[in-house]
């Protein structure tokens, strides 16, 4: 068995295909995207390279390649924590042990050498939107971004020594739904009607405004917490337009008291319903149009909520509740959507846990962000409550 460092468009095509060993007869598995993978470790695409690094390798077993992992960090991430810490991602590998193990020793190894204490997984080395936590609980089809394992991922990084750093938690529900509690629209009306309010939905034209307001509300709900990251501008402008393909505008919503942002709510359809259909990841000029006649076709039925944040002197007066107000008259003009998935939601948040509940979604997904400390003397400490 060895491990081999991942350099060249071979071994690039090698890292992409991994998957297609693991999840061969598994009919829940999408696979991810090639190009937003690569751009991932692109320094000229990704920002986090500006304060940090990245590698990733394949394990070779037998002839034959059964896994794959990345190692980075960034000064953003590990700033706040006890000790410099790491992570490792797009790890995927057959239910080996050995294997597994090889490739864990190997990340930790990188990652020790460049300073870190500890490193946490599976995530991505990038925002926290996107392809974060290993899935422990909901092994079904999962919407865009979001990961999916098979259950003995779970047992490979526990026996490695990681444990449990916080679980994320995922909701679904139909805004729609005319059995949500009356309570709710009706605080819903009063807060979408009050003149100090207003309600805008994101608009590529004013692109850089909303960025702006974005990174604002950002700062102000996110700050006082001890996980808090800044996000860059140009960090969001890229990743607009990486995604713009994708996004919606009405299902991405701004609310100002009187003309200063104060919440945020983004949405964004599940576009793996329709790389299900292509079944690759790649993205050629046929995959491009097929993907292009099934968005107009209308073949996505669900959408994922990514984001919802409300500055704190702005909480509990139901502007969340306004924010669905509005959404409901675009998700009623747009019928064929029919399923609302919140993801995610960390355990270390328990109001807005609470705030989903009080909606009447259902909890349908549990995913982990794992961590293991260097020092296996050291006392582990989960990521504390938000207060």
């Amino acid at each position: 068995m060895n491990v081999v460092q991942v350099t060249g468009k071979n071994l690039i095509t090698q890292f992409h295909e991994v998957p297609q060993i693991i999840f061969k007869n598994d009919p829940n598995y999408t696979p991810q995207l090639r190009p937003m993978i690569e751009n991932t470790f692109n320094p000229q695409k990704n920002n986090k390279f500006k304060k940090g690094d990245a590698c990733r390798w394949l394990v070779k077993k037998q002839g034959e390649f059964v896994g794959r992992i990345a190692a980075f960090y960034d000064s953003d991430y590990y700033e706040g924590y006890n000790q410099p810490t790491g992570c490792i991602g797009f790890f995927e590998c057959i239910n080996d042990k050995e294997a597994a193990f090889f490739l864990f020793d190997t990340a930790r190894k990188w990652l020790h050498k460049n300073g870190m204490e500890a490193m946490d997984g599976p995530v991505n080395f990038g925002e926290n939107f996107f392809y974060w936590g290993l899935l422990i609980d909901g092994f079904q089809p999962q919407t865009f971004g979001m990961q999916y394992h098979p259950p003995y991922y779970r047992e490979l990084f526990e026996d490695y020594g990681f444990k449990i750093f916080y679980k994320q938690l995922s909701y679904s529900m139909d805004v729609t739904n005319p059995d949500l509690p009356d309570r709710f629209w009706k605080i819903a009306g009063w807060v979408a009607k009050k003149k100090e309010y207003s309600f805008e939905h994101f608009t590529f034209r004013n692109q850089e405004k909303f960025i702006s307001d974005f990174i604002e509300i950002h700062r102000q709900a996110w700050s006082d917490h001890g996980n808090y990251k800044p996000v860059r501008f140009s960090q969001l402008k890229n990743m607009i337009q990486d995604a713009r393909l994708i996004l919606d505008e009405e299902f991405i919503w701004f609310v100002y008291h009187n003309n200063k942002p104060i919440a945020f709510f983004m949405m964004i359809p599940d576009l793996n319903q329709i790389i299900r259909k292509l079944k690759t990841g790649k993205i050629n000029i046929l995959n491009l149009l097929k993907l292009l006649y099934y968005r107009k076709t209308n073949t996505i039925t669900r959408c994922r909520v990514i984001v919802l944040g409300v500055v704190p002197k702005f909480q509990r007066l139901g502007i969340e509740s306004g924010i669905f107000y509005h959404l409901k008259k675009v998700m009623l003009r747009k019928s064929w959507y029919n399923d609302m998935e919140m993801s995610w939601v960390g355990d270390f948040n328990p109001k807005m846990n609470a705030l989903f509940k009080s909606f009447g979604a259902q909890q349908t997904l549990t995913h982990a962000t794992m961590r293991y400390l260097f020092n296996r003397e050291k006392e582990f400490e989960r990521a504390p409550v938000i207060n």
